[in-house]
């Protein structure tokens, strides 16, 4: 919801208008489309667009031979490094995938490949969301793979599997096919991008990058070939205390949530060998990274520890840096609210289709929308969210439903400051002023929340008209 260009353009103007879509009127549409559904962005297409003719005018645009994914997302990305030239400091380029589930799509299910454990029908679609590192802002979607899982034989051989175009370890290096060679851009994955393949691609790219560690893996003490080969976790967990640091865990699967949860610091250069059996397409010399280990003091009984080995080619001598790279890594959950975002906020797995092609077409335009939900949260930090109305981010329906909530009667000049609150405390956030800001979580329980209750409120609403 960024409104940097709406005293000229719209936001969907700015984004589309450009778009190389065969036609200029189909650029309009594209960006009208898009200003339409962000402000009205769950339910299914009907619902977000209740006029027939702009649903027929959707429709129409995805049939289109020229309106491809490939050409909305080029659109897409060149906003976004248009809005990443005019940040000053780092920016994340956060990386991580999600399956988007069309089983019910029978006449296209030949196009789609296998999801979850084989029996479901769908893409494995890798996100790559820009980020501003310091302050957390939501700058748009940088790129987004659709991905079919092939079948693999079952005797496929080591050869045989690097030699595939269809691995998926290969997404990570797709990810990165447009973004340039330039420091200030800093690509952050987890687990599932630590193979060794990538790591030496990012090592080359001319970015910095931070990715945690899911394997184990040999390496030498220092940034030179020298002495004996550790084990990478022991080898760190064995030196020195940077420093240490206390914060709340929030309860998850198999976690329970703790108050003032101590952890300790620690980082230290090692050469990361190669694999012995290659399972991607890489050279034969180690990489001189750093690796930064968090772990926790004394967690509970009955529970593991929680700890973080993060490996990246950004010097960390010191207790700041180390804190720096881990303040970059932890931003890496704002994707995976991006991911509910497109799921269960825009409901993009809704969607029904005739054709790949135009399913494709639709999923990047709502995947455009999907993050100005999360965008919400920065519109609600800005100098002007105290007098800004919310009615210029969200349908009226929106306000209406969530004011008579909060206030008992619709209150349309309820600003983005008030509509946010309001959100939260629908969420479970108390509002007292010496509670923390609501966070993210909190405002997606407040957001799940007013869908229900619009559902209902337009349901209502038709019965009376009707």
């Amino acid at each position: 919801m960024s409104t940097q260009y709406e005293t000229e353009i719209t936001l969907g103007q700015a984004m589309f208008g450009h778009a190389q879509l065969g036609d200029k009127r189909r650029s309009d549409r594209a960006a009208r489309t898009f200003d339409q559904v962000r402000r009205h962005p769950g339910g299914t297409l009907p619902e977000k667009l209740n006029s027939p003719a702009d649903l027929k005018a959707l429709y129409r645009l995805c049939n289109c031979e020229d309106v491809t994914h490939a050409a909305l997302l080029a659109a897409m990305r060149e906003y976004v490094f248009e809005r990443i030239a005019k940040v000053k400091g780092p920016v994340l380029l956060l990386h991580d995938a999600t399956e988007l589930d069309y089983t019910t799509l029978t006449s296209i299910r030949d196009d789609l490949g296998q999801i979850g454990k084989g029996t479901r029908s769908g893409y494995i679609c890798q996100n790559v969301l820009a980020v501003a590192a310091d302050s957390g802002e939501v700058l748009g979607l940088a790129d987004q793979i659709l991905h079919r899982r092939a079948k693999v034989p079952k005797k496929e051989t080591l050869a045989q599997h690097r030699a595939r175009e269809t691995r998926e370890s290969l997404l990570w290096l797709k990810g990165t096919t447009h973004l340039p060679a330039d420091a200030q851009l800093i690509d952050v994955a987890d687990q599932g991008a630590s193979t060794f393949e990538f790591l030496e691609h990012e090592y080359k790219s001319g970015r910095r990058f931070v990715i945690r560690n899911g394997q184990k893996r040999k390496v030498y003490a220092g940034h030179e070939p020298v002495g004996p080969k550790y084990n990478m976790k022991e080898h760190v967990g064995g030196s020195p205390e940077l420093g240490r640091f206390t914060m709340d865990v929030q309860a998850q699967r198999g976690r329970k949530a703790r108050k003032g949860a101590e952890f300790i610091v620690r980082a230290i250069p090692v050469l990361v060998c190669p694999p012995h059996a290659k399972y991607g397409n890489h050279g034969d010399d180690p990489l001189p990274l750093w690796v930064v280990q968090v772990t926790e003091v004394n967690p509970p009984s009955g529970e593991d520890a929680i700890e973080w080995t993060l490996m990246t080619n950004e010097p960390v001598r010191s207790f700041k840096a180390a804190w720096r790279v881990i303040g970059w890594y932890e931003r890496r959950w704002i994707v995976e609210e991006y991911h509910k975002a497109m799921k269960t906020g825009c409901r993009i797995e809704d969607m029904q289709f005739m054709a790949a092609e135009r399913l494709q077409a639709a999923i990047a335009l709502i995947s455009a929308v999907a993050t100005t939900l999360l965008n919400l949260r920065d519109a609600s930090r800005r100098a002007d969210a105290r007098t800004r109305r919310a009615t210029t981010l969200l349908a009226h329906e929106y306000v209406e439903v969530l004011s008579s909530w909060r206030y008992h009667k619709v209150c349309l000049a309820m600003t983005i400051h008030d509509f946010y609150m309001a959100l939260a405390r629908l969420g479970g956030h108390q509002n007292r002023k010496h509670d923390h800001a609501p966070g993210w979580l909190v405002l997606w329980r407040g957001w799940t929340r007013l869908q229900s209750m619009l559902d209902g409120y337009l349901v209502a609403k038709r019965k009376k008209c009707g």
